[in-house]
């Protein structure tokens, strides 16, 4: 009994040790936590349970046989965020330089099905060099076997990457098929080939903070969501952030208690929208100042800038919302912006999260570059993600509602639960100018009929009342007034049932 009890103290001493001292030493200089201070940092004190912490690899070639670590260079359990379980890899650069080999992939491949069984998210900390060379094959095997659990778990527990470290080659698809991709600023990197690569194929020189750094990809590609500035800072967010996601697509989100009042009024509101048509305003004040305590967990927010998306709370439950922002192009749609918030509508549609959505949209923006790019295709990715979504949608128009971008931002015509528009809304199928220009071709050298006739068209249709009448608007509500209209809408909304027509999957216009 003593001697296999030794040999356990052994083999748990030689697992937490991982590559040596002389290796976590190295990732200490990096300014890198190693695998299990990461893990320490982003769970509760004590709820870690680790599994598998005795597996070894099994390959013989290239004197493999005398190189085996306890772990095999990946640490994987469950445990609890603020109390609510978690299941967790890590892989430890320090063993291998983190690669991945056939038990490595079973071990993450074990807690994903879990995790899947029990209901309850997956959290990849990823720091791998990619496929074990020596074991050929059978690493690539691996990787599909991982790369098949993250199909089958998509839509039923939200999984996250968190990069803190390269990650490239194969490595990248299966953070590429979870549902958010966070980095660490100048020590995660992500490309599907690498910067000498790059320079034999096309001559270009780049390195590989510029290829696939963290503020190339939450900046340029808008593969990453968030960056952020060293490891404990990513694992802090990341810890607040899981707070606003249920833990299966079985479960509603979580609920916080809140002291924000839902009859809370902000007369600020009622002086956002500039009188000139044509000024911007933020929209992250009317978001900050609707939401529980001003708190709004935004995604992605540098990139596509002319879409907001990100979590908040209405008494005390979670809400997704998607916001135009006039102070990026105006608040048009464009392909990035389309495809952001598409993605971001999907994954509240999955997981039972109400979609708030605050309008102020002239169209989509035109030109070659966006016709050429596939605009019609990827903005019917939103107007399709919006329209699919059976989840309870509270839609507020403040300002341009115009032409078929109306209709995309989850108008009433595509099952938009609770409809409401300021008195300052213009809804209409494009601004007055434009519209008079078509519709009285004749007179535009007549600049004083075109103005008449401009005024004309605006006192028509730019306000809220030709939709109201329609049906099509459920009120006119004073802005002060917001956050009390969409609190009792949600609160209306709770137990809304609405179920798609059964299908193998839809067909998303990719």
């Amino acid at each position: 009994m003593y001697e296999i009890v030794r040999q356990l103290e052994e083999k748990r001493a030689g697992a937490r040790g991982g590559g040596g001292p002389k290796r976590v030493e190295a990732q200490h200089g990096k300014g890198k936590l190693t695998a299990r201070e990461r893990i320490e940092v982003l769970l509760d004190e004590g709820s870690f349970e680790e599994w598998d912490m005795f597996v070894e690899h099994r390959c013989n070639d290239f004197s493999m046989a005398e190189q085996k670590v306890p772990g095999d260079g990946v640490v994987t359990g469950h445990g609890t965020v603020n109390g609510r379980t978690v299941f967790v890899f890590s892989q430890d650069f320090t063993v291998f330089g983190g690669s991945l080999s056939e038990p490595h992939a079973e071990k993450i491949c074990k807690i994903m099905d879990k995790a899947m069984q029990v209901g309850a998210p997956v959290i990849g900390l990823n720091d791998s060099g990619g496929a074990r060379i020596q074991e050929g094959v059978a690493s690539l095997a691996g990787y599909a076997e991982v790369f098949q659990r993250n199909v089958m778990a998509s839509g039923v527990v939200p999984q996250i990457s968190l990069i803190m470290g390269p990650c490239a080659g194969g490595a990248v698809y299966s953070p590429a098929m979870t549902d958010y991709i966070f980095m660490v600023k100048d020590s995660s990197y992500m490309f599907v080939t690498g910067p000498d690569v790059v320079k034999t194929v096309t001559h270009e020189t780049v390195t590989q903070e510029e290829l696939g750094g963290a503020v190339t990809h939450t900046t340029k590609s808008g593969v990453a969501d968030l960056a952020f500035e060293n490891d404990v800072e990513a694992l802090v967010e990341l810890r607040r952030f899981i707070d606003f996601l249920p833990g299966s697509n079985r479960e509603a989100p979580p609920v916080r208690p809140s002291e924000d009042p839902a009859e809370r009024e902000e007369m600020s509101l009622d002086t956002l929208i500039p009188s000139d048509p044509t000024k911007p305003y933020d929209m992250r004040e009317l978001i900050e100042k609707v939401v529980d305590e001003g708190e709004f967990f935004e995604v992605q927010p540098a990139y596509a800038g002319n879409i907001i998306t990100g979590y908040g709370r209405m008494e005390g439950h979670t809400v997704g919302i998607v916001a135009n922002q006039p102070m990026v192009l105006a608040g048009c749609l464009d392909i990035a912006s389309s495809i952001k918030a598409a993605r971001f509508v999907r994954f509240c549609d999955c997981f039972n999260i109400p979609i708030v959505t605050f309008v102020d949209v002239p169209g989509f923006l035109p030109g070659t570059a966006q016709e050429f790019g596939g605009i019609i295709k990827h903005g019917a990715k939103l107007l399709f993600a919006f329209a699919e979504a059976t989840v309870p949608k509270v839609t507020v128009i403040t300002r341009k509602a115009y032409g078929g971008a109306y209709d995309v931002m989850s108008s009433k015509h595509i099952r938009g639960d609770v409809n409401y528009a300021w008195p300052t809304a213009e809804i209409a199928v494009m601004g007055p100018k434009g519209a008079v220009e078509i519709i009285f071709r004749k007179d535009i050298g007549d600049a004083a009929k075109i103005e008449a006739r401009t005024e004309e068209y605006r006192q028509t249709f730019a306000n809220p009342f030709v939709a109201a009448s329609r049906g099509f608007v459920d009120d006119v509500i004073m802005p002060h007034r917001t956050r009390w209209r969409i609190c009792h809408s949600l609160r209306m909304l709770r137990n809304k049932k609405l179920e798609n027509p059964w299908k193998k999957h839809d067909n998303l216009p990719l």
